[in-house]
């Protein structure tokens, strides 16, 4: 028996049947799922980092999606405050890198 004790997508259960084996799954509660998103955040961060693949980057979009939508927001309203901040503040694009300000 392998323990995970993490959060995963929600078809992993079928595709681990599928394999012949036999998931062990609870459903989390609100405070625990946000905590476990949160987690998951930094997991797939830290994946994103070691191979620098794109399907990496979406698996960290859908953890940014799903924690959108528990703090009670739509991925509409995400997209506009990302507009909205980008208008104000700017993107990355020029690859600015602050030094210091005196």
């Amino acid at each position: 028996m392998m323990e995970y004790n993490k959060l995963v997508r929600d078809k992993i259960p079928q595709i681990i049947e599928a394999q012949g084996e036999k998931p062990v799954t609870r459903t989390l509660d609100d405070g625990e799922y946000h905590g476990a998103l949160e987690k998951k955040l930094l997991e797939e961060a830290a994946e994103y980092r070691e191979s620098y693949e794109l399907s990496e980057l979406a698996d960290i979009l859908e953890v940014v999606f799903a924690l959108c939508q528990a703090d009670g927001h739509t991925v509409d309203e995400l997209q506009a405050a990302c507009q909205e901040k980008r208008q104000a503040r700017g993107g990355f694009e020029k690859r600015v890198f602050l030094v210091s300000k005196e």
